[in-house]
């Protein structure tokens, strides 16, 4: 299998969530984290790369000929792109940046492929020194979850939007979470918010963390979130799937697969992990974490069936697989032993361009 391709600007750089489709799947916004290569230097250095600013709309009509319908200029180093349920709100969230004072958040309109210009929102309960990581929009509401690197937690607020003006307003407490969080998904039926965290600096495992959305309402009509549930997962987990049943959960782990290769942390292998989720509680309980041979997994989704994951693998330890792939793994078990679930890769993989980061699905 072939995959179409068409070109656009972007960066391996930050979370992966640097693309989203609107819900009807006939586009996908793209985002630039770090600029391109200067032609003048050809062994540039991560350093020398300049800060990313563009913003792209792609059609998908034609998948056969999918092509760039908008670019627009951002500001610096956008992390991570959102739309909203009826595809008329774009979410763009920003790096903190010391050299410049720049948004950490943008609106954008979405109307037949063009982005408006950008509504900059004032948001509720930002602190100062905040930054933020990840915003992702409810599958139900015009609400937003916003989550903070720093003073980590995840915050939710209601976006009002008119055609001059977008306002958000804080929607219920914010609630807080592990070290280095990255990514916020939600449950398709709207009831829960799953986060991941990487707990950057204490060199173990990773987590989970599963949040009770309205879990009760206050006399004046304020919703209530609780953390109901949390799990380890492996090391660095970067990617963070829901399937469509809401029965699993899984993170693609870098493990020590960043690490130089003739560094002795380098473990030589990376990892998924694969949790179960009570769609009713919330609770998480995790089934274990599924190894190999692969650098840097990025991203990963679940299929309709919820039976197959497909994962982004950035590069290989295998020399002679230069470039990177989306392998597919299957969920399975033991028919004599039903509390039995395994993860197994299979040997389907789509080679795509070394390096691919961000990954969606149009269902």
């Amino acid at each position: 299998m072939k995959p179409t391709t068409v070109e656009v600007t972007n960066s391996v750089i930050g979370p992966p969530s640097s693309v989203a489709l609107t819900p009807d799947g006939r586009y996908a916004i793209v985002i630039e984290t770090q600029g391109p290569r200067p032609s003048k230097l050809p062994d540039a250095k991560l350093s020398d790369l300049p800060l990313g600013r563009t913003i792209t709309v792609v059609d998908l009509s034609d998948l056969d000929q999918p092509k760039v319908v908008q670019k627009i200029e951002g500001f610096d180093s956008p992390l991570s792109v959102s739309v909203n349920a009826d595809g008329t709100l774009v979410a763009v969230v920003f790096k903190k940046t010391p050299q410049r004072k720049q948004p950490l958040l943008a609106m954008y309109r979405l109307q037949q492929g063009r982005l408006s210009e950008p509504f900059l929102p004032s948001i509720p309960g930002t602190e100062t020194g905040d930054a933020l990581v990840s915003a992702e929009f409810h599958p139900k509401k015009n609400v937003l979850g916003l989550v903070y690197s720093e003073h980590p937690r995840l915050s939710l607020v209601q976006v009002d939007a008119t055609s001059k003006a977008v306002a958000l307003s804080s929607w219920g407490d914010p609630v807080n979470l592990d070290i280095a969080p990255f990514l916020v998904r939600f449950t398709p039926d709207g009831r829960f918010a799953i986060v991941n965290a990487m707990l950057l600096g204490t060199d173990i495992r990773g987590t989970v963390s599963s949040i009770r959305l309205e879990q009760s309402t206050a006399a004046d009509g304020i919703p209530h979130h609780l953390l109901v549930s949390r799990a380890d997962t492996g090391v660095m987990p970067e990617g963070l799937a829901i399937s469509p049943n809401q029965h699993w959960i899984a993170t693609t782990n870098l493990e020590r697969s960043a690490q130089p290769l003739d560094d002795p942390k380098q473990g030589f292998f990376s990892s998924v992990s694969l949790l179960r989720l009570d769609p009713q509680t919330g609770s998480i309980d995790r089934v274990g974490e599924f190894p190999f041979d692969g650098m840097l997994p990025e991203s990963a989704v679940f299929d309709n069936t919820s039976r197959f994951l497909a994962v982004l693998c950035f590069a290989h330890f295998d020399r002679s697989k230069p470039n990177g792939s989306v392998d597919f793994w299957r969920l399975t078990g033991d028919f004599a032993d039903p509390k039995r679930t395994e993860l197994v890769k299979t040997d389907f993989s789509i080679t795509v361009a070394r390096g691919p980061q961000s990954m969606v699905i149009a269902r």
